[in-house]
């Protein structure tokens, strides 16, 4: 029973890590590469506009699209490593 709280405790401690890192890089592409280091990426051209823009428009989805799928692949992998796997 006590090894099951433990190997319980450590799947949701990894779990929680992994929301919180990609959490994290959600809020640094879409507020500080859109916002705020907006003005610093303005002399990179992407597809006749600058970096800073296109993140805030294009750039901003594509890596919640990549966040989404890299969070799905490492539960698989979590589920798999704690035998919680469907």
């Amino acid at each position: 029973m006590d090894s099951e709280k433990n190997n319980a405790t450590a799947y949701w401690k990894a779990n929680v890590r992994l929301i919180t890192c990609c959490l994290v890089v959600w809020a640094l592409v879409s507020f500080g590469f859109g916002i705020l280091l907006r003005p610093m990426l303005a002399g990179i051209a992407v597809g006749g506009t600058d970096l800073g823009f296109w993140f805030a428009q294009q750039g901003s989805i594509i890596s919640f699209i990549g966040i989404i799928f890299f969070y799905a692949w490492k539960m698989n992998k979590l589920d798999k490593k704690f035998d919680v796997e469907e």
